[in-house]
């Protein structure tokens, strides 16, 4: 949609973490009048300086007829949605762009149905970086027309997917970063085995990259986060963590073969209780190389 059809559309957001602040610019700068909330009082006030945004003091000023959330978990979507529903006007939408859980995400749809209210979920699958430039895979959920109202939001944000019913873009959110886990840790895992062998993790790249082993997580985590050692991707651990245990609660469900799944669990849940709080999920690979005691950027 062009700048000029969104200039007087109002768009509520809410979470301005590394993902939302960039997504909520993105917002702004296509032309939407942005009315942006979050209990970061120092975030807020950095995201309110940029063109086009508007600070508000609390949740149930979010009164818009799209609403985004870029919150952490499901629970934080709920209270943030117990606030602001009694006040938003029937024929609204809710988009849930962060990773929840389904189950969790179809009662909310039920709750907001009673006050006239559609819930969208919408997770996006991309860096800070992609936030910003409006590059972001969205894997939108819901009731059809509702997710074609979404999208008068939404596309300005990247590539929109329509997923299926409500909860269907949680859960592949959830499946996609599983995969994500399960890549980055087997990269992590052969990579420190050649370093061992006496290899060179910069002609391993080189090799694996443009061979069959080759994923996101070897052509750009470890490019571009591990190797210079960063670690600063912009996605918490925990938050990872949290999606993949959605994920393997879902091939649990399914009765699937589980054996990656689990696994790729296991070992993530070993290192957040070996790193700080505040880890950025690539610090996986950190945790991997003290096991080893080796390290990649040696």
């Amino acid at each position: 949609m062009s700048e000029e059809g969104t200039s007087k559309v109002r768009v509520a957001f809410a979470g301005l973490g590394s993902m939302g602040s960039g997504m909520c610019r993105r917002l702004a700068d296509r032309g939407f009048d942005v009315a942006a909330f979050d209990v970061d009082s120092r975030a807020l006030q950095e995201v309110a300086r940029h063109p086009g945004v508007t600070a508000v003091a609390a949740a149930s000023e979010l009164d818009a007829p799209y609403v985004v959330t870029m919150l952490p978990d499901g629970s934080a979507v709920r209270l943030l949605a117990d606030e602001l529903l009694p006040h938003l006007k029937p024929g609204a939408l809710l988009i849930d762009t962060g990773s929840s859980a389904p189950d969790g995400t179809i009662e909310l749809g039920r709750i907001a149905a009673g006050y006239g209210v559609a819930v969208v979920d919408a997770p996006v699958s991309g860096s800070p970086a992609a936030a910003r430039a409006g590059e972001l895979t969205l894997m939108a959920a819901g009731d059809a027309d509702a997710v074609a109202g979404a999208e008068t939001v939404l596309g300005s944000l990247g590539r929109v997917h329509r997923v299926g019913p409500a909860g269907a873009g949680h859960a592949l959110k959830a499946l996609n970063n599983l995969l994500s886990a399960v890549n980055l840790a087997a990269v992590a895992e052969v990579m420190l085995a050649g370093r061992a062998f006496g290899l060179e993790a910069a002609t391993m790249l080189d090799v694996i990259n443009t061979s069959t082993g080759r994923n996101h997580a070897s052509e750009t985590k470890l490019v571009d986060h591990v190797l210079p050692g960063t670690f600063d991707s912009g996605f918490a651990l925990r938050l990872m963590l949290k999606d993949i245990r959605i994920a393997t609660d879902l091939l649990a469900t399914t009765r699937g073969p589980a054996a990656f799944g689990t696994a790729c669990r296991e070992l993530w849940e070993r290192a957040e209780k070996g790193l700080p709080a505040t880890a950025d999920n690539v610090e996986v690979v950190r945790w991997l190389e003290t096991a080893a005691g080796q390290e990649l950027r040696a």
